[in-house]
């Protein structure tokens, strides 16, 4: 992973509290909704891309799922989720990666997750990476639930510049071996009130992929 993106995002989650971030919520309630919508259950193979130190994990557990892999660049943001999450966090599969530069099993989740990292991809190379990596990774008939700044969004986020995506952007792509089945907008609002517009693609994988 390039090391100014690995270190950046180490001093982070190094020198910030967790709800001292702008992305900060205290559950991903819209995420979970989506999650549901595209069927999870305690038997989904779901993984959260650039899951930082969120709840998700934590929520997920709690609705007794059962192989749940968490990703992100950061060993320090990891590192918060799994001490908060105690003796739990053994369930919990945790990955080091780069989100450009993934390397993961084919077809091994049913539920693809991302709030946040994919518009940090400001390359089309990365994200073109980014998309093959999901492509192999999801499942046949499996679902990618991914958000990010909204066409009216903020430009960057903790002093990196951002790719801001409507639902149909982020189906475009993802191209034809995915269909954009549901879409939704959020306002969410920063620890310090400000606004921010973020939209979320509820994306099918073919079957015959």
């Amino acid at each position: 992973m390039p090391e100014d993106t690995a270190n950046h995002w180490q001093s982070v989650y190094r020198t910030k509290q967790p709800d001292q971030v702008s992305w900060f919520t205290l559950h991903l309630n819209i995420s979970v909704e989506l999650l549901k919508q595209a069927g999870l259950n305690p038997d989904s193979r779901i993984i959260d891309i650039g899951a930082g130190a969120s709840t998700l994990v934590d929520d997920l557990l709690d609705t007794g799922l059962n192989h749940i892999t968490v990703l992100d660049i950061s060993p320090a943001a990891l590192d918060v989720a799994r001490r908060r999450l105690g003796a739990r966090a053994a369930s919990v599969q945790w990955l080091v990666a780069d989100a450009a530069r993934m390397d993961l099993p084919p077809l091994s989740y049913d539920l693809w997750h991302d709030r946040a990292a994919l518009h940090f991809l400001v390359y089309a190379a990365d994200a073109a990476a980014y998309v093959a990596s999901a492509t192999r990774a999801i499942a046949n008939g499996g679902f990618a639930v991914i958000g990010g700044f909204a066409a009216d969004g903020p430009e960057r986020c903790s002093g990196l510049p951002v790719v801001r995506r409507e639902p149909e952007d982020i189906a475009k792509l993802f191209g034809q071996d995915f269909t954009l089945v549901h879409s939704k907008h959020e306002k969410h609002i920063t620890p310090w009130n400000a606004p921010q517009s973020f939209a979320y693609a509820v994306l099918r994988k073919s079957r015959n992929t």
